[in-house]
């Protein structure tokens, strides 16, 4: 098992977080980011004694994108031939 680091938010002033993972096993995504305490947004969702939720901002989703684009690319399945030009 391993986890593979993503990327790391370029604006954060000390490197630390938000960071995503992914793990290669589980095929899994694993977020650090800044915890989420604000009773007024928890009670929005609907959160199970098991889960936590952290924030990250928004523009963090280039990682996902980032991998998913690489997954695609490397896919056997997809082929460069078979692509729908019109889509």
């Amino acid at each position: 098992m391993a986890l593979i680091k993503l990327g790391k938010d370029p604006e954060s002033p000390s490197g630390g977080s938000p960071t995503i993972y992914l793990h290669d096993v589980k095929d899994n995504y694993l977020v650090q980011g800044w915890k989420v305490e604000d009773a007024e947004r928890l009670r929005q969702m609907d959160i199970p004694g098991h889960e936590s939720v952290v924030e990250i901002p928004r523009r963090m989703v280039q990682f996902f994108l980032e991998m998913e684009q690489s997954t695609k690319d490397t896919d056997p399945e997809v082929k460069k031939d078979d692509e729908d030009p019109n889509v």
